[in-house]
């Protein structure tokens, strides 16, 4: 086994200081909804169609997401055919937002996005984020078409996570950005809004795909979150007034998600989201005593954390193929 060097980066490390470079929006127009579930707003077109979702916030500190959707509020975007639903999901996290310290308000309890199993939301634990996914699930039961607005805390290029569906990568192409879409089962410890059941169950036709836009507090996270919302309108049909993509997509599928299974995880080096490692066998990091390899030529590196924690996921290893 390789000895760990003395540079290895570590869970043990303090996180740096983030550059915040945007303001949180005033959601407080929004916060009652319109269809008695709070931060949700529904419109109906009168026209027969899908039933589309556009979350953000499901972390309470990822705020590019919902400055587009405040936006899209404001300037009173109705739907051309079928339903459109904007929703805001973590507002308690949201509310305790501090840009002096960012990080703090991913959520209160729990992540709210690793709940979204049936024996999780049907069981008797409690806690505030999943109290908030029952509140929220009739209405997710009821979505045909999903969009969960997401940014990342590391530094990595923008993609498109769409679940281990077909119909999850057709609906990921139509977005005009990110240009990567990566296909992934999720992580060991939850599962996400994409994988609940309707989304990700082989006999349904709910879809529902993640954006991580970039990183969180930056201007260009918000410009990416922009136009994965417009293709996603364009592509559904819900909005005619986005122009739509010319160039396809980068696909990927991972083939290795790696959980760190000891507080001694630690990467070799400060990788960025979205690096390609040109040779198998390459080491990468090191959890404990166990060595961390690229199992293949061309291994792309998706949203490395930089400081994993036990029992969370630190990296996810994929192949490219044809999209």
């Amino acid at each position: 086994m390789t000895e760990a060097p003395e540079a290895l980066i570590t869970g043990r490390q303090a996180l740096p200081d983030f550059d915040v470079q945007l303001a949180a929006p005033d959601l407080s127009p929004w916060i009652a909804g319109n269809i008695g579930l709070p931060g949700f707003t529904t419109f109906k077109s009168g026209t027969p169609g899908p039933h589309v979702a556009l979350i953000g916030l499901t972390h309470g500190n990822e705020i590019a997401g919902a400055i587009v959707l405040d936006q899209l509020l404001r300037a009173q975007i109705r739907p051309a055919r079928g339903t459109l639903t904007i929703g805001f999901a973590n507002l308690a996290a949201f509310a305790r937002f501090d840009p002096a310290h960012p990080t703090a308000s991913r959520y209160v309890e729990e992540d709210l996005n690793r709940v979204w199993s049936e024996a999780v939301l049907d069981g008797p634990r409690r806690s505030v984020e999943l109290d908030r996914a029952r509140q929220i699930r009739p209405l997710i039961d009821r979505v045909d078409l999903l969009l969960d607005l997401h940014s990342m805390l590391w530094p990595s290029d923008p993609l498109v996570l769409c679940g281990v569906t077909e119909r999850g990568r057709t609906l990921a192409r139509g977005l005009l950005a990110p240009d990567l879409i990566v296909a992934d089962a999720g992580h060991s410890s939850g599962r996400r809004l994409i994988d609940y059941g309707p989304f990700s169950n082989a006999d349904s036709a709910s879809t529902a795909i993640l954006v991580e836009a970039g990183q969180h507090w930056e201007h260009a996270t918000v410009s990416i979150s922009e136009a994965a919302v417009a293709g996603m309108l364009t592509h559904v049909g819900i909005a005619h007034r986005f122009p739509q993509r010319q160039q396809p997509h980068a696909l990927a599928e991972v083939t290795h998600t790696i959980t760190a299974g000891s507080g001694q995880f630690g990467f070799m080096q400060a990788y960025r989201g979205g690096t390609v490692i040109e040779r198998r066998n390459a080491l990468i990091a090191m959890d404990g005593s166990s060595e961390i390899r690229t199992p293949y030529d061309r291994c792309l590196l998706v949203m490395p954390s930089l400081r994993p924690t036990r029992g969370h996921t630190a990296v996810r290893m994929a192949k490219f193929v044809a999209a």
